[in-house]
């Protein structure tokens, strides 16, 4: 399991951020990228320039956030 304080030390630059939209996505959408084993940046597509929130995939779950909604694999 990844340690959360050692999130946001993950290079993050190469990662490939997918949207998932309960709607149209005119108002901006969440984004998710996989950035290492058990390890996710959450990010705004409306604030592409914003630092993405870093979760592992048990805090993802609490959240209620499914990776398979993205199109991902947790």
């Amino acid at each position: 399991m990844q340690d959360g304080t050692h999130l946001y030390a993950l290079d993050i630059s190469g990662a490939s951020f997918v949207k998932a939209c309960g709607g149209p996505c005119t108002e901006g959408c969440v984004t998710l990228a996989r950035i290492g084993e058990d390890a996710w940046a959450l990010g705004d597509s409306k604030r592409p320039d914003a630092q993405p929130l870093r979760f592992t995939t048990e805090e993802l779950d609490a959240a209620g956030i499914d990776p398979a909604r993205f199109g991902l694999d947790a």
